[in-house]
């Protein structure tokens, strides 16, 4: 015996680097709206679809949640800035709530694109 033995470098294989492989023409078969390109698209449109609905579930959830906490918390009697904070968290503060759920839903419909696209890419 030698000593310990050394063990050879590890080698990545990828699908794409073997002789003789078919290379995945996605972008073709989306394109071309073939049976692959079709699911590809359904794959999209029910991610694109799924995040719409759980946005405005939330977004409705804590529109709707707010004078149900102000009939429990008995709060529609404190005044802020002249108005009752019922109206003010209702009229007011509610557009930023909007804009950000606005802004997320944006910002993550973009990743679900840039998903779809690397998975054509590839």
């Amino acid at each position: 015996m030698t000593g310990p033995q050394q063990r050879p470098a590890r080698e990545r294989v990828v699908l794409s680097q073997r002789r003789g492989a078919r290379p995945v023409r996605t972008r073709i078969e989306v394109a071309e709206q073939t049976d692959i390109g079709a699911a590809m698209i359904g794959g999209l449109i029910r991610a694109q679809l799924g995040l719409a609905l759980r946005m405005s579930l939330v977004t409705v959830l804590v529109l709707c949640s707010l004078p149900v906490l102000f009939r429990i918390a008995g709060s529609g009697s404190v005044v802020v800035l002249g108005l009752r904070l019922p109206w003010v968290l209702l009229g007011i503060a509610a557009y930023p709530l909007l804009y950000a759920v606005g802004r997320l839903y944006v910002r993550l419909a973009e990743r679900n694109e840039q998903d779809f696209l690397e998975l054509a890419e590839d």
